[in-house]
């Protein structure tokens, strides 16, 4: 069994990051799934929620995604993603406004992108 996997995280609009990792925890339709090297192959739909990657190097990547596919084969992870930020990515302050915003307008997707936003920040 390899001890990682290759990691292809992608949004509609770019490639947010790839790598080797050993382990990738995502949220799907079916709860939350972690993929470690070896995992059977694995065809999901993504749920709005932080992703995690622990890659080879030791280090955490968190990213808020929202929406897509994930699959896994031959030790390749696939999420596709319809909008994927990377946790260094975010803007706190940008979130917590959008987020009020969101609430004030009784708007309950773009509240959730937010706060789901906001928690790949505090996962970080």
């Amino acid at each position: 069994m390899a001890a990682e996997l290759h990691v292809e995280l992608v949004a509609a609009d770019r490639n947010v990051w790839s790598g080797e990792a050993t382990l990738v925890v995502a949220r799907t339709t079916s709860g939350d799934i972690g993929v470690m090297p070896g995992h059977q192959p694995l065809l999901g739909v993504l749920e709005s929620g932080p992703v995690t990657i622990r890659t080879s190097e030791g280090s955490t990547v968190v990213a808020a995604v929202h929406g897509g596919f994930i699959s896994f084969a031959d030790n390749k992870l696939s999420l596709l993603a319809e909008i994927a930020e990377l946790a260094d990515e975010i803007d706190v302050q940008r979130a917590e406004r959008a987020l009020e915003r969101a609430k004030s307008d009784a708007d309950a997707a773009s509240e959730r992108r937010a706060e789901v936003r906001l928690r790949a920040v505090a996962g970080h």
